[in-house]
């Protein structure tokens, strides 16, 4: 049996620019993802002015 993990859609994290694959978790609302993890989410970098 051969991985298809090559084929995934990709998002671009919008805090800290990096790129993510699409998981299984986020099957049903993929379309309103914006953040690569939870770490993310809370913003761990400060904004600078």
């Amino acid at each position: 049996m051969a991985h298809h993990k090559l084929n995934l859609p990709t998002k671009i994290c919008v805090e800290c620019g990096l790129s993510f694959a699409w998981r299984k978790k986020w099957a049903r609302d993929w379309d309103n993802v914006k953040f690569c993890s939870e770490r993310c989410k809370r913003g761990h970098k400060k904004k600078q002015p």
